[in-house]
């Protein structure tokens, strides 16, 4: 027996053996550092690539200055969005520099639909990159970050999403614990519906939904290791279908399985196409008291003849249907949406029937921006593009509508008594951070032994995005 065996088997030493051993494990291995642009979807990417590299030998670090790999995990929606990818790899350039001068080697790599969409024009934009993968090759990333590190220019955009879902490795159960009470499964990747102005399509790939028993699986360890609430993702996640036990299965039917798992608290999904909200799914929000009083559901535009330009594949009014629908069976229920405004051909009377509808669904919260074409998209060819300064006049009147009635939804909230679930830690000391049904944080004093707990309370203000409260 050696030395630190012993002790470790003394009383009190062992716990302290542990942490001095990860300790040394953290100060001597390479560092990853992973920074997520965009949306939910490569937020959880981003935590399956980390956790494929930590089981790997890789350490995670949240200082880029300290890491020996830095991923750039991108988003290809908007221009802007590329192009703050181009200026950090501008800033990571020096570091990798730098750091060269010392004898030591930074390897970067970009991850995400603009690896994808972009290709080998990012070695040629910036030579500085040594890896891209693109959303559905993340299985294989320690693989190519090992190809990297030997000098290797790696480039890996070939579409095998099966393979993605069914060969990254799971996170452990401490990776879990550490990010905390509510997490995110993906259930769906990928697009079929071409709306003339997006590129997801082309980056992400057809849609393909993941097993239920992939899903189940995922949904029951990460209850196991104290998630008490799942926010299920898809590019088009009301469009997932699977089969249990031969019997076919939609969203709504998926919702009703994982709300039987004890422990789980609550669900939630995102996004959201109207064509996909079928009758089982709207039974759902009637049906499962699990399930959050919020839906996503983008419209983009409220003109008939710009809903045809951009390829939705349905109307204005039977998007308004659909909302009468889902508030019938749920009252409660808070909306969420989309909108561009300035898509090509847009007039002031097109414009004018966006704001019309955004006055009729009111809104509780929403997802505003310009439009920005796409290269390789059908929008970015078409005619009558909408001149910069217009875009940007709309935007600002859809906004602060929106705003409006974001602030009237929230003000809306005081006096109610609604069940949280405690996140985190607040800002201020004995703060807690807490979630509403309707995906409002909401603060309340408390204690951190509190964390992952539901708490009853009373709504006492409100702010721009936010809610106080008190316990009842």
């Amino acid at each position: 027996m050696t030395t630190a065996t012993a002790m470790a088997t003394k009383p009190g030493q062992d716990e302290a053996l542990d942490r001095d051993i990860h300790a040394y494990a953290r100060a001597n291995s390479r560092k990853v550092f992973v920074k997520t642009y965009g949306c939910q979807m490569n937020v959880y990417d981003s935590e399956r690539m980390e956790d494929a590299l930590t089981q790997g030998g890789y350490v995670r670090t949240q200082n880029m200055e300290d890491a020996d790999l830095v991923l750039l995990n991108t988003c290809h929606i908007r221009e802007k969005a590329a192009e703050k990818v181009y200026s950090e790899i501008g800033r990571i350039r020096k570091l990798k520099e730098a750091r060269k001068n010392t004898g030591k080697r930074l390897t970067l790599g970009v991850t995400g639909c603009v690896a994808q969409a972009e290709g080998e024009e990012i070695f040629r934009r910036a030579p500085a990159v040594d890896l891209i993968a693109g959303p559905q090759t993340y299985h294989d990333i320690a693989a190519m970050v090992a190809r990297a590190e030997n000098g290797e220019k790696v480039i890996e955009t070939e579409f095998e999403i099966e393979e993605k879902f069914a060969k990254l490795p799971a996170p452990t159960r401490q990776q879990t614990i550490a990010r905390g009470v509510a997490g995110f499964v993906t259930v769906q990747e990928g697009c079929d519906k071409f709306c003339t102005f997006c590129v997801v399509p082309y980056t992400r790939g057809a849609e393909v939904s993941r097993p239920f028993s992939q899903i189940a699986d995922e949904a029951l360890r990460m209850v196991d290791a104290g998630v008490r609430e799942i926010t299920l993702l898809g590019q088009n996640v009301n469009a997932w279908h699977g089969s249990d036990g031969g019997k076919a299965m939609r969203l709504g039917d998926l919702l009703y399985q994982l709300a039987e798992i004890s422990g789980l608290e609550r669900l939630r999904y995102t996004t959201s196409h109207p064509i996909d909200m079928d009758d089982g799914l709207i039974d759902a929000h009637r049906d499962i008291g699990k399930l959050m009083p919020y839906l996503h559901l983008p419209v983009q535009a409220g003109s008939d003849r710009i809903l045809k330009a951009m390829n939705r594949h349905h109307t204005a009014a039977e998007y308004l249907d659909i909302i009468e629908r889902v508030r019938k069976a749920r009252p409660d229920i808070a909306i969420s949406g989309d909108f561009i405004t300035g898509f090509p051909g847009e007039s002031d009377e097109d414009f004018e029937a966006t704001m019309d509808i955004v006055r009729r669904v009111n809104y509780a919260s929403a997802f505003s921006f310009k439009y920005s074409a796409r290269p390789g998209t059908p929008g970015a060819d078409m005619e009558d593009q909408v001149p910069e300064p217009v875009k940007s006049k709309r935007l600002s009147r859809l906004q602060v509508l929106l705003g409006e009635q974001q602030q009237a939804f929230n003000q809306a909230c005081i006096g109610k008594t609604i069940d949280i679930l405690v996140e985190k830690k607040g800002r201020h000391e004995g703060q807690l951070i807490g979630r509403s049904p309707w995906l409002q944080s909401v603060v309340v004093e408390g204690g951190l032994s509190e964390i992952g707990h539901m708490l009853t309370v009373q709504v006492t203000s409100s702010g721009p995005v936010s809610l106080m409260a008190e316990r009842v």
